[in-house]
């Protein structure tokens, strides 16, 4: 799996936001004698992902309609009702990938919590279902619990996540 470089990183905040040791990243890029030299737009190898071309799923988040739309092979197979970041706390627009799950997280997150490739930043359910459809959210993409399962359900770690 491959991240591209974007404005502002660096390789410790590439590793932390994959939650990698920084060293296993380092191994998994040889080809890169300075770190502190890194450009925008290079590819950065993410050790211990699946290849993104081997994973027939998608996910298009639109911060403006509020919905996330699940693909398989670049065909909709499913829309679902999100909510969102409030003003002070916008949720990110960019390329992400799903990095890491865990089931019954606890307090306000639902039933899973899907980790993005930006630190600090998922894909969860709620105990609050009257905030879908709302920009209510400290940046993360809140979903209904039993819509949250069932896109676990389907999308493995390594899904690219495309926030507009």
């Amino acid at each position: 799996m491959y991240h591209i470089v974007q404005p502002g990183e660096s390789m410790q905040l590439i590793a932390a936001n994959y939650r990698i040791p920084y060293h296993q990243l380092l191994l998994a890029n040889p080809a890169i004698v300075n770190p502190s030299l890194i450009y925008i737009g290079q590819q950065i190898v993410i050790p211990g992902l699946p290849n993104s071309s081997d994973i027939p799923y998608s996910i298009v988040v639109s911060k403006e309609k509020r919905t996330l739309s699940l693909y398989n092979n670049r065909q909709l197979v499913k829309t679902y009702p999100i909510a969102i970041g409030k003003m002070l706390t916008t949720t990110p627009v960019g390329q992400f990938v799903i990095v890491n799950r865990e089931p019954n997280p606890g307090g306000p997150f639902g039933a899973i919590w899907l980790s993005l490739s930006k630190k600090g930043y998922g894909i969860h359910g709620t105990n609050d279902p009257s905030s879908i459809g709302k920009a209510v959210s400290k940046g993360c993409i809140r979903m209904h619990n039993k819509d949250v399962l069932e896109l676990a359900s389907f999308v493995p770690n390594g899904t690219s996540v495309l926030i507009t």
